[in-house]
């Protein structure tokens, strides 16, 4: 294997041990005597690896895992350890970390690419996972320290509060009492009154009470996101283990859907927010953040509801649609170290610390490198938008692809230095790893695309391939099927058909001929079905690695 910086040889084997079935990874790799250049190198390698290890894969791995590994240290053993603890694909904790880190901060920090070009720091993730899949525990150990965080604000900024409320009641007071004084006097000294009044009632007015520290937000309606953002200097995140904020955005409460503020929140457009106790505010640069875990039910009402794709939101959202691993889950797996999560927890609070007071977004430059690196991707995404080509039915996500990355690997770049991001650039290795969590983004950015504009035979078409290619089964009957796979979406025997005829039309199934009816009567026999035995095999056949490019 080699690469920029990295040399080496690596092997993949397939193996078998009794009914599980592994691939065996060899490499020997000679390591740089600088601490910094080795880790490079081994991130690297990894990143290498993991792409290798998914094109060798069997097919049903139809979706690559989140690439936990190119985060930095304290972050990836984190979302790894989570993982590991609640039996979850890192899917989930991955794409939480970075909603996260969006969290901290989004509207505080922006990266500078070219020009007048510049991506905000904050991120809209959706992941995909069924009921029962310890979203919320999941949720819990991922956002605790930005919760935690918001409470130290919130003490911190409690002596200024309390200062500006009593000042503001004292010139309140001042200003009724030279008001009165004005009313009360006679012709000769209203004049002088009513200027110290009018000054009295100005200096009341611009006095301003601060909002007292918010950073999480859950199920809010769009206009309670909007006032909390013109409260939060534009800075928001609302993250959930429910969808519900769809349907209220799509207007559950008012009965007209309200995109504005989270398209605006999204791009950092000015918005006008309008107030009933005070006069029109505006948000010059709002940067809302989004995290959420939503059923796949969801997932397929959201492509329906009024302006999501047409207006671009759907476009915003970086899907996750990772396996389930629900009934395979591994009991008493090992807790997360104490030491993990506490790295952890110090390395979002000193992200959010140093971040919280700017006001004006902190700019961050790309090194020429890591500039050059960005000119490839768009290179690299600008055919897959023409007609015809492998992102012609995804333009408005595949546009907003090359953007998203750069805002990766923004947050990256700050997450490796939470005290001082800003006052150094963003290197090519960071645009890279960044690069790397937007090839996986856009592999289930087609996946979520795809299931939402399925229909229900498809889809179900699906959950049954998933079971073949999951038990490794050759042949089955309809009713062993039907048992295998029941669910809310196959609720009856004849609810399979179409799933059938659609996988026997894409050639992975052949039905036998049909059995003969039993002469003594009785239930008919089940019909049956073959597997196509190219189901089974590996997506790829593996080789010794020869010589690869880093780009």
């Amino acid at each position: 294997m080699t690469a920029d910086g990295v040399g080496g040889r690596a092997w993949l084997t397939r193996v078998r041990a009794g009914d599980q079935e592994y691939v065996e990874v060899r490499a020997r790799i000679p390591l740089h005597a600088h601490d910094t250049v080795a880790r490079k190198q081994l991130a690297t390698a990894l990143g290498l690896m993991r792409e290798l290890l998914f094109h060798v894969a069997p097919r049903w791995r139809h979706l690559p895992p989140f690439p936990a590994e190119v985060l930095p240290d304290w972050l990836a053993e984190q979302v790894f350890a989570v993982a590991e603890f609640t039996q979850t694909p890192t899917d989930l904790a991955g794409s939480l970390a970075l909603a996260c880190l969006s969290t901290a901060a989004g509207g505080r920090a922006e990266v500078e690419v070219r020009g007048s070009w510049r991506e905000p720091t904050n991120l809209y993730t959706v992941v995909v996972l069924p009921p029962g899949s310890r979203k919320s525990a999941v949720f819990a150990a991922m956002v605790a320290p930005i919760l935690s965080a918001e409470k130290d604000l919130i003490q911190r900024t409690a002596p200024a509060i309390i200062e500006a409320e009593l000042s503001a009641k004292v010139a309140g007071k001042a200003a009724e009492k030279a008001a009165l004084a004005a009313a009360s006097a006679d012709a000769a000294g209203r004049d002088t009154l009513i200027a110290e009044a009018t000054a009295a009632a100005m200096n009341a007015e611009a006095i301003t009470v601060p909002a007292k520290p918010r950073l999480v937000a859950d199920d809010i309606t769009s206009e309670t996101a909007a006032s909390l953002l013109a409260e939060e200097g534009g800075r928001l995140a609302v993250l959930s283990p429910e969808g519900g904020i769809f349907a209220t955005i799509a207007g559950r409460y008012s009965g007209t859907p309200n995109l504005e503020v989270f398209l605006k929140g999204h791009a950092g457009d000015l918005m006008r927010v309008d107030r009933r106790s005070r006069e029109a505010e505006h948000v010059d640069k709002p940067a809302l953040t989004m995290g959420l875990a939503v059923q796949p039910e969801i997932l397929r009402d959201i492509a329906g509801m009024p302006g999501f794709r047409g207006l671009g939101l759907l476009a915003r959202i970086l899907f996750a649609v990772p396996e389930n691993t629900v009934g395979r889950r591994k009991v008493g797996a090992d807790p997360i170290p104490s030491q993990v999560a506490a790295d952890y927890h110090s390395g979002l609070h000193a992200l959010v610390a140093a971040l919280a007071d700017w006001t004006d977004p902190a700019v961050i430059v790309l090194a020429p490198e890591a500039n050059q690196r960005v000119l490839e991707i768009e290179r690299e995404v600008e055919p897959r938008l023409a007609p015809g080509g492998a992102w012609s039915h995804v333009v408005d996500w595949g546009s907003k692809y090359t953007g998203a990355v750069v805002r990766i690997a923004g947050l990256l770049h700050l997450a490796e230095h939470p005290g001082n991001g800003w006052g150094s650039s963003v290197d090519a290795d960071t645009i890279e790893r960044a690069a790397m969590i937007g090839d996986y983004y856009a592999a289930h950015a087609l996946a979520a695309f795809d299931d939402m504009g399925a229909n229900a035979a498809t889809r179900n078409a699906r959950h049954v391939l998933a079971w073949i290619e999951r038990t490794a089964t050759s042949a089955f009957t309809k009713r062993e099927a039907f048992r295998a796979v029941q669910s809310a979406q196959l609720k009856t025997v004849a609810d399979l058909d179409p799933a059938l005829a659609v996988l026997e039309a894409h050639g992975y199934l052949r039905q036998l001929d049909p059995p003969l009816p039993k002469r003594a009567g009785g239930r008919p026999p089940s019909p049956s079905y073959l597997v196509h035995p190219e189901v089974h095999r590996p997506a790829a056949t593996v080789h010794p690695l020869g010589a690869r490019r880093a780009s």
